[in-house]
């Protein structure tokens, strides 16, 4: 690693912590070399303490410490970007960011997606939304939904035509993320069986 320290009279650098799994940035912390060097060789995150003004670890008193995953510097060398696995919040108010943000994964607009049918599926006025009604039928005529989907899917897919094919594809992931709930998942609960299959 080629890190200037000597941008700031202090030689202190900023350190962007960011779980490696969830994406989600924790914390804001400031490293010397010493720091980076003891982070290197424990696999414990530690900064520069600018209020303690000596090197610390984080979680010497917690527990919740920020297991190394990786470090890289950016473009100019003075900002490390320091992926994490987090035991624990990363907060000391016990919150998991501290930004006050709970570190779940997030897929974007697929957990916005999630999130409307949770509440459609809460809802009281399933006359008016057709995921509220499809819960009111039951697991069954979910999953048989599912089922009609995936048929078609496989129908288009042996077409030439592309629009078709994508439109039946969003219809099986729209009627799966359902049928997840239906069941009492989410999303990254499949995730996680995947990422267990990792080899």
């Amino acid at each position: 690693m080629k890190v200037n320290f000597n941008k700031t009279p202090d030689s202190l650098i900023p350190a962007i912590i960011q779980d490696n799994e969830t994406k989600n940035v924790l914390m804001l912390g400031y490293m010397n070399q010493e720091a980076l060097d003891k982070t290197l060789a424990t696999n414990k995150v530690t900064f520069f303490s600018r209020t303690k003004n000596r090197l610390w670890t984080k979680g010497e008193e917690s527990g919740n410490f920020l297991e190394l995953i990786s470090i890289k510097e950016d473009c100019d060398n003075d900002t490390l970007l320091v992926k994490v696995k987090p035991v624990g919040p990363t907060c000391h108010t016990g919150s998991d960011t501290c930004w006050n943000e709970n570190n779940k994964q997030d897929y974007g607009f697929l957990t916005k997606l999630e999130n409307t049918i949770k509440e459609r599926k809460e809802s009281a006025t399933a006359e008016k939304s057709y995921v509220a009604s499809l819960f009111e039928k039951g697991i069954n005529k979910i999953a048989q939904k599912v089922g009609e989907e995936a048929v078609e899917v496989v129908i288009e897919a042996k077409d030439n035509n592309n629009d078709l094919f994508l439109n039946e594809s969003a219809d099986l992931l729209f009627h799966y993320l359902i049928l997840l709930q239906a069941k009492g998942f989410q999303l990254n609960d499949a995730v996680k069986v995947l990422k267990g299959r990792e080899k």
